[in-house]
């Protein structure tokens, strides 16, 4: 970490008493640390938003393995992907339902895209893409 500078922030006494709570619950001594938390998870994001960053992150999908060819669909587009689909978790949630996690990197726009022909593939129920830039990562 470099030099520290401090700053002021004038702040709504109720927004802070729902900032402080909120904080606690998730076991922030500080607001400063909370404070840097938010700030450095808004610069990830806005890196992470240009179409030619590299990123990393996860793609998690829910979907009916009982829709005819879902399965095999889902695979085919992973393997047209491989370079950009690292790793892959398969659990059977119950009967007709599976989770699946993809672990990605590659270019925004291209990891992104691949999320979105995912995501949209029918049978699949929810999909979510969680994106950090590969940078942060470092």
């Amino acid at each position: 970490m470099g030099e520290l500078s401090r700053i002021g922030v004038a702040i709504d006494s109720h927004l802070l008493d729902q900032f402080d709570t909120l904080i606690a619950a998730r076991g922030y001594t500080n607001r400063s640390e909370a404070f840097r938390d938010l700030i450095r998870d808004e610069l990830v994001q806005t890196e992470a938003e240009k179409p030619d960053a590299e990123v990393v992150g996860t793609l998690t999908l829910v979907y009916d393995h009982h829709v005819r060819m879902l399965n095999e669909k889902l695979t085919g587009i992973q393997h047209d992907h491989f370079r950009q689909i690292l790793s892959t978790l398969h659990v059977h949630l119950d009967h007709d339902n599976c989770l699946e996690v993809l672990v990605v990197r590659g270019k925004s726009k291209h990891v992104r895209d691949i999320a979105g022909t995912l995501i949209s593939t029918k049978g699949v129920k929810h999909g979510q893409l969680m994106l950090t830039s590969a940078e942060a990562a470092r």
